[in-house]
């Protein structure tokens, strides 16, 4: 279970007086003898963002990381139970001939047609969000937990994901590098980016339920340099001196 839940840091609290309160309480712990708490990062961010680039940042620090992405396409190899209720609620044309769900299709589908992407969503959310718990369980529970995890989530507000987090990390970018990063990545055109983006929160939303926020606006190595400090920032929060 999150202890964003558990703490109850008031959403209105600017990220710095939330900082304050969460150095407290883990500060307290220590004193009182308890062991220091794993902290959950719920990292989000809008297409395009660079969430994958900061995770990868993140990795290399020594950080866990927890993909949302990963453990969906975990749950629709064949054989998954997620998989037999995508092709009976949404069409056996999902499916390639080797029996595996055909993602681009897929892609085009829930845009086209917004009702059957709530339908994947309900499918699919539940499952990973389980699969995100109990793997935030094991890292906890472990003889040497880390003093924090990454858990990656391009949806982590709009699909409530943030009661398994401490703080979310939101990646700020601006709509045009959206645009063009995701067009070079995915291959897209600007009308499907822009489906993309209107069925995520908007910027404003994602920055008010941000307690830090990366900006990658300029280059790789600013972007490095912010994912060392916020490093060096949860490493403190979880084990205060």
């Amino acid at each position: 279970m999150g202890t964003r839940h558990q703490q109850r840091l008031p959403a209105f609290l600017g990220s710095t007086v939330r900082y304050i309160l969460t150095s407290t309480w883990l500060g307290v712990s220590s004193l009182l003898g308890y062991l220091p708490r794993m902290l959950t990062i719920g990292l989000t961010g809008g297409i395009g963002s660079g969430k994958t680039t900061v995770s990868q940042y993140f990795e290399k620090l020594g950080a866990p990381v927890i993909d949302a992405d990963q453990l969906t396409r975990e749950l629709v190899v064949p054989g998954q139970p997620a998989l037999q209720e995508i092709v009976e609620q949404l069409g056996a044309d999902l499916l390639t001939t080797d029996g595996e769900l055909d993602r681009p299709r897929l892609r085009e589908r829930i845009f086209a047609h917004p009702r059957q992407r709530q339908m994947l969503e309900a499918i699919l959310h539940p499952r990973a969000h389980e699969a995100a718990r109990q793997q935030l369980g094991t890292l906890r529970e472990s003889m040497h937990p880390p003093a924090y995890v990454i858990l990656s989530v391009p949806l982590l507000i709009e699909s409530g994901w943030t009661d398994l987090v401490d703080r979310v990390l939101v990646v700020d970018t601006s709509p045009a590098q959206q645009q063009q990063r995701a067009s070079q990545r995915d291959g897209l055109n600007n009308a499907h980016i822009n489906a993309v983006i209107h069925s995520q929160a908007d910027r404003s939303t994602r920055l008010a339920a941000a307690d830090d926020i990366i900006h990658n606006d300029t280059d790789l190595p600013a972007l490095q340099a912010q994912v060392a400090t916020l490093h060096q920032q949860y490493q403190q929060l979880a084990h205060p001196r």
